[in-house]
This record gives structure tokens, sequence and C-alpha cells, in this order.
């Protein structure tokens, strides 16, 4: 029995919610969910879940979450969006050769025009995770958005870095699941599958070597990301709720997305998967070549302990800075891991306060501060 219901609204109960639904260029519906309280707000936040999770990492109901904070704090009218990469789709549980360079082009752009459209062309900040923070990054730095007021990327921007053993990982997985065992995708929650399943046995096999917590799931999402025991977050950051629940707040994936990212990390930068596919020219080859000319701001934030993406956010920020002095920030949580500034217990306390500062610093017209003050190199 869940603790918790699957999808639930009930960590936002003081707001207005509705749904919207668009379709993409290549044929894929999605979704977005709106929490507004009021009709006067000055502007939008988009909030961008990664790989595997969905809206539900910004509204869960065991901790005061980024869309209550959010509402709480000035901004009355919040979106979250369920791009291709959510585990609430089906299309997911097949295999497929979606990339980021797909979600770039075809995912993000009508999201906003939608928005835009709802909202009357008031601005719009993003706060971005994983690789949706990745994603949004090359839709915009690659001139397939803009007019952006400000981005949140939280654990990885634009120069994704991982540790060795992810390295591997990357190398080895794709071919292993889909041709050697013959899965279409990995699936933190295959140890409740009903009855034997080569998911369950796999799910069985990896637990043998995680021997950190009782949690078949959190050992499933140490195999698929990062390197570590846990990798993902640390155990003490979390709601106990929220640990038992990884089986539903992260899904299945297919493999592909993993090729794109081993190509970006040997490639020390975010760049397109098949240059000289005529379904991608309006993208460029490299997101980074003008990034000189991108006025939007960037925070790129990564927990000090972070074992998914290491310090791949101060190598960005590092690079951007070269192109672009003074334009973007850097923010290191201490404590915590790749997944846990959004899903932590505390971190309406210890990491939303970094966030806040940054958007308040922006509520303007796209690319302006509203004060005088200086940059936050490094928080926390």
């Amino acid at each position: 029995m869940r603790e918790i219901p699957l999808y639930t609204l009930d960590g936002v109960p003081d707001a207005d919610v509705r749904t919207y639904s668009f379709s993409t260029g290549d044929g894929l519906g999605m979704g977005l969910h709106r929490f507004s309280r009021g009709t006067q707000a000055t502007e939008s936040v988009l909030i961008v879940h990664g790989l595997t999770t969905s809206t539900d990492m910004f509204i869960m109901p065991e901790h005061r979450n980024l869309v209550t904070y959010l509402l709480d704090n000035g901004y009355r009218d919040v979106w979250t969006i369920d791009f291709r990469m959510s585990n609430r789709y089906s299309y997911n549980l097949f295999r497929n050769r979606y990339t980021m360079d797909d979600i770039a082009l075809y995912d993000f752009p009508p999201a906003l025009e939608l928005m835009r459209r709802e909202t009357d062309g008031k601005p719009i900040h993003v706060i971005s995770h994983c690789l949706g923070a990745v994603s949004f990054l090359m839709s915009l730095f690659g001139g397939a958005v803009d007019g952006v007021a400000s981005v949140i990327a939280n654990s990885v921007g634009l120069t994704p870095r991982v540790p060795g053993w992810s390295r591997v990982k990357l190398q080895l997985a794709p071919v292993l699941v889909e041709d050697v065992i013959g899965l279409p995708y990995l699936n933190p929650r295959w140890y409740a599958d009903p009855g034997p399943s080569r998911g369950k046995l796999f799910s069985k096999a990896v637990s043998a070597f995680h021997g950190e917590c009782d949690q078949p799931d959190c050992h499933m999402l140490s195999l698929m990301w990062g390197s570590g025991w846990p990798a993902l977050y640390s155990h003490e950051k979390l709601a106990d709720v929220t640990h038992r629940r990884g089986g539903d707040l992260y899904g299945a994936t297919s493999m592909h997305y993993y090729r794109h990212v081993r190509k970006m990390v040997a490639a020390g930068r975010a760049v397109k998967m098949t240059p000289g596919d005529p379904r991608y020219d309006r993208l460029p080859d490299d997101y980074l070549a003008n990034a000189a000319a991108i006025e939007t701001p960037v925070l790129l934030a990564t927990g000090d302990r972070n074992n998914v993406f290491r310090d791949s956010n101060i190598v960005c920020h590092r690079e951007l800075e070269k192109r672009a002095p003074g334009r973007h920030e850097l923010a290191v949580l201490p404590g915590y891991g790749h997944q846990d500034p959004f899903m932590g217990e505390h971190v309406a306390d210890e990491v939303f306060p970094t966030f806040l500062d940054f958007l308040d610093r922006h509520r303007s017209a796209p690319g302006a501060r509203t004060t005088d003050a200086p940059p936050m190199a490094v928080a926390g």
C-alpha cells in the first residue's frame, strides 16, 4: 500500500490548479500543470524535471515543496512541465531513439509559446534540474527559445562531467541492457513486479551489491545514475517516506539518453547527437558556441556532494564566465548531492532561499536586474 498516492496534488492544497496539453513537432503529446493564486501575477515560473522524474518531485506533500514555496514568496503563477523524459508517459517504456536535441527543438518551444499565450506574454523564469537543465539550456543557447527572464540549472548545465565508474556504465549499459539482457528500459520499481520477471531478478542482483539501506528502488537508482552508496542523494537529507517511495518518484527510462550523455561527457560540453541530420539544422553542433550572445542570466547550482555530475556546474560557470564575464552565477549547496536539493526534507530552509534570491534579483524584463546587488559567486 502506498503511503502517499501516486500523482497526487495534495502537496499544493491552496492553489488553483489547471492542466494544459500540447503536441510537439515530432508527434508526442505532453502537458503542463499551472498552480496559481489570485490574478495579480506579474511573471511566471516554469519548473523542469530531469530524466525519469516528473512534476511530482516539485509538489511532494511530505515537505514544503518548491511550488508551494514559490507561491508563498510572491510568485503566484507557477507552472510545471512534463516533457518527454517524464515518468508519466508510457512511450518511455519502449525502445526509442529520443535525444536531448529532440527535447531542445520540439518540447520547450511549444511549451513556452503556450505559457506566453495564456499569460499575455508576461516574463518567464525557469528552474530546471538534471538532464532537463541540460536540455533547456541547449534550447536556450541553441536559439530554439528566447526571451527568458532567468534560468536556474541544478546539478548540470552545458558541460556534463561524471565520475569514473559512471563513465564505464555509460559506455557499457546501453548495449548490455538492450542487446544482451534484452530489456527495453531500466526501472527502479522492478522489485515490485508481481510474479517472476527478468526485471525483478535484475533488481535482486543489483541489491546484492548495496547494503547501505533496505530499499531496492534506491539500489537501482544508484545503478542508473552516478557512483556511490547511494548515488543520487544523501539518505540523511530525505524524509523516511521520501526514501521509501523512490519507485514512484522516479520511473523507467530507455537507454538512448545515456548515449547522448556519453557523447557529451567525451566532448566535455553539450553537443549535438547526430551532426548533419537535417532534422536538427536549426540547432548548433556545439551549444556553447554562441554563449556570449545569450543575455539570459543563469544560476548554476550544485551540491558539494554531487555523485552524479560531480563539478559539472562549477566547470560550466567557469566556461560561461570566459564568454560573458559577470552575467552568470554559481551556487554550491553544502551537504547536498544531485537530487536532494529538491527532494530533501529541509530544502525550504536550506536550498530554496538561494533560488528565491536569484529570482528576486531578476524580477523585471528579460535580462535586466531589479536591484544593484552584485551577482552571487557561491551560496552556502
